[in-house]
C-alpha cells in the first residue's frame, strides 16, 4: 500500500481549522489543469460538502476572494455546480432517483455486485489498488469511481442500482443525489448515452502501462465485447454498523432545539445561540441506505465541531414527542420529509433552483449570476 502512504489527502481531518486550511490550498488554476489525474491537484473537500460541514457557496466565495479571472476558475466552479445540480434533481424527483430515472438501462444480464469489483480483483491494476484503499479511507478519484460504473453496468451489464448503493456505502463523501445521479449518467439512464472507457484510458490518468486486460480494446470493439468471465460472479455485500452512544430522552430539555443529521453537520448553523443542538442519527434511514462504519464515525466525529451537540439515536418522532412543545429547527433535505417543525433553507452557490433536465441549462443560468 504504498500509494497509500504517499497521499496524505487521502487523511481527511474533523477538526474545523484544518478544513479551513484545506479550503485555503485550493489553487483553481492547477486544479482545471490536473482534475483528470491520479495526482491532480484535487481540493478532497467532498466529504465535507456531503456532510453539510461546509457549503459549495462558502467555497465558491473563497474561490471569488482570490481574484482570479473568471477563466481560471471556472472549471473549478462548474463542478461545484455538479453538486448544486444533482441536489436540485433530487429535490424534484426524491425517491425516484433510486430507479431508471429518465431511460430504462439498456441490455441488462445480472443484478447485484461483481465480486471482482467488492474484492478489487477485476485485474485491471489501477482500478484494484484504487477499491483497496477506498476501503481503508473512503476515498475514490472521480475517475475510477466513472471506470467502476462503466465497468459494472456497461462492460458486465449489471443494473447500476446494487453497484451504486455499494460505492455509497464506502464513500466519505457519499451523497445519495451525486452518487446515484451519477451511476445514472454512466448506465445511460439518466441521459440516454452510457460511458465507458479502455485501459489506454486508465494508463493516461493512472500513471499505468498495463496491457492485455479485458478494456484494452479500441473504443469501437465495446458494443460487441463479451461479459468477461471475471465480472460474471455475484457479491452479496452486507455493512453493518454500531451506533454511538445515544443521550437519554429525560436529559433531553424542553427548548428550541436544532436537529443536525448525516447531511447537515454545519458548525456555523445559529451559532452562538442559547439552543439545544441534537445529532439525530436514525436507524431506519441507515437500514435503507446503509453507510460503512467508517462513514458513521467519520460523521460523528465532524459533529464534535458542534457546540454542546448531543447524539440522539431513534426516531424522528420519539424525539419529537419527547420535546413536545419545544421549537425544532432544521434544513431542508429530501431525507428531511418526514420532520415537522421549522424548516429552513440550506446554502446554495445561487439562487437558480427548481429542475432543468440537463446540467447545462442549469450551469448557463448559474453561469450569468455567479460570473458578475
Amino acid at each position: 500500500m504504498q500509494a497509500l502512504k504517499n497521499h496524505q489527502e487521502y487523511d481527511f481531518p474533523l477538526d474545523w481549522n484544518s478544513i479551513q486550511d484545506r479550503i485555503h490550498a485550493i489553487d483553481p488554476i492547477k486544479y482545471a489543469s490536473t482534475r483528470n489525474f491520479e495526482k491532480g491537484a484535487l481540493t478532497y473537500l467532498g466529504p465535507y460538502i456531503s456532510r453539510g460541514v461546509i457549503s459549495t457557496k462558502c467555497i465558491f466565495e473563497h474561490i471569488k476572494s482570490l481574484d482570479l479571472e473568471w477563466r481560471s476558475i471556472e472549471k473549478l466552479v462548474q463542478e461545484l455546480a455538479w453538486r448544486d445540480y444533482w441536489q436540485q434533481v433530487w429535490v424534484e424527483k426524491q425517491s425516484r432517483i433510486e430507479s431508471d430515472l429518465n431511460f430504462e438501462q439498456k441490455a441488462v444480464l445480472h443484478s447485484g455486485v461483481p465480486a471482482a469489483i467488492v474484492e478489487a480483483k477485476t485485474g485491471i491494476e489501477a482500478i484494484d489498488s484504487a477499491i483497496q484503499i477506498f476501503y481503508k479511507t473512503g476515498y475514490l478519484h472521480n475517475h475510477i469511481r466513472m471506470y467502476i460504473a462503466a465497468i459494472c453496468c456497461n462492460i458486465g451489464k449489471y443494473h447500476w442500482s446494487a453497484p451504486a448503493k455499494w460505492m455509497y456505502a464506502n464513500l466519505l463523501d457519499g451523497d445519495l443525489a451525486s452518487n446515484h445521479l451519477s451511476w445514472q449518467w454512466v448506465a445511460g439512464t439518466f441521459s440516454n448515452r452510457n460511458y465507458v472507457a479502455n485501459q489506454e484510458n486508465i494508463n493516461k490518468y493512472f500513471n499505468s502501462a498495463q496491457r492485455n486486460t479485458f478494456l484494452d480494446v479500441p473504443y469501437e470493439a465495446f458494443n460487441k465485447l463479451e461479459v468477461p468471465d471475471v465480472l460474471i460472479k455475484r457479491h452479496h455485500w452486507k455493512i453493518e454498523i454500531n451506533y454511538p452512544e445515544s443521550i437519554s430522552l429525560q436529559a433531553l430539555k424542553e427548548k428550541k432545539t436544532l436537529i443536525y443529521n448525516y447531511y447537515n453537520l454545519d458548525p456555523l448553523w445559529h451559532k452562538g445561540e442559547d439552543v439545544q443542538r441534537v445529532l439525530l442519527i436514525e436507524p431506519d434511514v441507515f437500514k435503507r441506505y446503509p453507510i460503512s462504519q467508517k462513514c458513521m464515525d467519520f460523521a460523528v466525529g465532524l459533529s464534535k465541531n458542534i457546540e454542546d451537540i448531543k447524539v440522539f439515536v431513534g426516531s424522528y418522532s420519539t424525539l419529537q414527542e419527547q420535546l413536545k412543545n419545544a421549537e425544532i429547527v432544521f434544513k431542508e433535505h429530501p431525507l428531511n420529509d418526514h420532520y415537522q417543525g421549522i424548516q429552513e433553507d440550506r446554502e446554495w452557490m445561487s439562487s437558480i433552483e427548481g429542475y432543468f433536465s440537463g446540467f447545462f441549462k442549469f450551469w448557463n443560468k448559474a453561469k450569468k449570476e455567479l460570473i458578475k
